[in-house]
């Protein structure tokens, strides 16, 4: 955090000036779009002179070769990508070599996102033999040294896209190092980093810019605590306004499952940015979640307003009709998006989702199983996977897909619970234990773990256990939406307390019972039955136990032991 503090922004704002020039001149759009937006958003009191930056814009061409780089550079911003490679072929500078070799990468991808979108087929055999030749050429340029950071990061895209991970880590960071700046280097390592230990012992250059990586990557790993922490001190240090962060914290909050902040936050990113399309998916589940009908219309009418041709735009029109329960429509806006951006995560995903509304099983599967090809860490779609394969009664394969979700989502007390039941459905009741047991410590969000835990207890004929279980579980009984349960909780402990002979107790769960539609019935039997023990007992039995030993949710004798639970999955 100490070389947070340190960060000047003047010197931030001169990394800048020269990383915008030189990504805007190989055709990096998306880096140089997103260090124009750091710089936007950076607070300095120091004038600088952006001309300083900008005045040699031709660096890095030579001079015989100058020509060739301009019309080629104009045909790669309308992505005429072939054009471009052809008439940069015999250069060798710097800066057209690259724009050589990178046209002919994005023809190829292009091509190949073009024939994913009319079969809907990954074939990583195909995308092997297209890059190839690609390939080729940089693995000999790489091991004879005369890469720059350019290079070095279209290496790693390369290298990346044929799972060549480990090689990839290596290259790209080369490129960190070569130029600090080059955002789109950062963005790459990102998804190879699998955990916090990999990126505790990556070996990155010290510049601002790795303060943000780490940041963004712990998001990505759903470590967000520790990410907002460090996006708080950078805010601290000068990017207080800066857009990226904000929607970056929004989606930290959105992990965690803060919605009101997070929608406090995208509501404000909307006055700021009202443009703006990037994270409109986002914004657009927590709508979702909160069932804002209203608000969810006038960001879909919105979003048309400014690109419909955008697959956030989609997706956000897909949230709009899933909220209104027209799977069928939402699905048509996922293809769409799809179509646009074969790779769009959010899409696959929420696809999945709607399929799995429209009972069409097999579907969903497919969506989801795109979903965690384009991303492994996807939870919600090994959590979908395994949701699927429940229905489809095969539960081993449910169990992994339940344990594949489980691992990006440690802390997640659904997917504890939905790794629980498939545990006790395959009666592997020790460890169908250790995970509701975990689910309660860790917070239960849904607030089904502690019932698991006792029914699971019941089942396995440990009343002793269950009961304090369910007293637990009903300490708070306004809170709980699933009545049933609830009811059949009373009932349970009702009936264990009048076969201790304990009838205050068995008599107050009894008149919980009758507060109950579900289970007035048995309340009034189980009263009766008590009534009847009572009458039947000797005079001295039958008194009231002493004054001061009324009933109590939570005694000394029946509170729930949280300390002694396992913690081990």
């Amino acid at each position: 955090m100490d070389e947070i503090a340190s960060i000047k922004p003047s010197d931030v704002k001169r990394d800048i000036y020269r990383g915008i020039a030189e990504c805007t001149k190989r055709g990096l759009v998306h880096s140089a779009k997103w260090l124009a937006g750091m710089n936007h958003g950076l607070s300095t009191t120091e004038r600088i002179s952006p001309s300083q930056c900008f005045q040699d814009t031709t660096f890095g061409i030579a001079d015989n070769e100058f020509d060739d780089y301009m019309l080629a550079k104009t045909f790669f911003d309308v992505q005429e990508y072939d054009r471009s490679a052809y008439f940069t072929q015999n250069c060798e500078s710097a800066v057209p070599k690259f724009l050589h070799l990178y046209a002919t990468y994005m023809s190829k991808e292009k091509k190949r996102l073009d024939n994913l979108t009319d079969t809907s087929h990954m074939n990583q055999t195909g995308c092997i033999k297209e890059l190839g030749e690609l390939l080729t050429v940089l693995k000999a340029r790489y091991s004879q040294r005369s890469m720059d950071a350019y290079l070095l990061y279209l290496y790693g895209v390369v290298l990346k896209k044929l799972d060549l991970n480990d090689l990839a880590i290596t290259v790209l960071l080369e490129s960190v190092h070569a130029e600090p700046v080059l955002w789109s280097s950062w963005v790459e390592l990102v998804p190879l980093i699998s955990d916090r230990d990999k990126l505790a012992n990556l070996n990155l250059p010290n510049h601002w810019m790795k303060n943000i990586f780490i940041a963004h990557t712990y998001i990505d790993l759903f470590l967000n605590d520790e990410g907002l922490k460090i996006y708080d001190q950078l805010q601290k240090s000068g990017f207080v306004k800066n857009v990226y962060i904000q929607s970056q914290i929004a989606i930290a909050h959105h992990n965690n499952r803060n919605v009101e902040q997070a929608l406090t936050i995208f509501r404000e990113l909307q006055e700021i940015d009202p443009y703006r399309l990037d994270t409109l998916d986002t914004y657009s589940n927590l709508l979702f979640v909160k069932d804002l009908k209203r608000e969810m219309a006038f960001l879909a009418h919105k979003a048309v307003e400014i690109n419909k041709y955008r697959p956030e735009t989609c997706t956000v029109i897909g949230n709009y009709y899933s909220i209104r329960a027209e799977h069928n429509k939402a699905v048509v806006y996922f293809q769409r998006a799809l179509k646009l951006d074969p790779n769009y995560l959010s899409a696959w995903t929420l696809m999945g989702h709607e399929f799995m509304e429209m009972k069409n099983t097999n579907a969903a599967i497919q969506s989801y199983r795109k979903a965690v090809e384009v991303n492994r860490r996807e939870y919600r779609a090994w959590y979908g996977l395994g949701q699927a394969y429940e229905i489809l009664k095969m539960p081993y394969y449910s169990l992994y897909y339940y344990k594949m979700a489980q691992q990006f989502r440690p802390y997640d007390s659904r997917m504890l619970v939905a790794l629980g039941e498939m545990y006790a459905k395959l009666d592997k009741n020790a460890n169908a234990l250790k995970c509701y047991q975990r689910a309660c410590n860790v917070g239960d969000i849904e607030g089904t773990a502690m019932l698991r835990l006792a029914d699971l207890y019941n089942s396995m004929d440990d009343i002793e256990s269950a009961v304090p279980a369910y007293l637990s579980y009903c300490e708070d009984e306004k809170t709980i939406p699933d009545k049933a349960s609830l009811c059949r909780a009373f009932k349970t402990l009702s009936n264990y307390y009048e076969s201790i002979k304990n009838h205050e107790r068995a008599t107050f769960f009894a008149y919980k019972c009758i507060e109950y539609d579900e289970t007035k019935a048995e309340g009034l039997s189980l009263l009766k039955a008590i009534e009847n023990c009572r009458a039947s007992m000797p005079p001295r039995a039958a008194e009231r136990s002493p004054e001061g030993s009324e009933i109590s949710m939570d005694e000394s004798d029946v509170q729930f032991n949280y300390a002694s639970m396992s913690t081990d999955p």
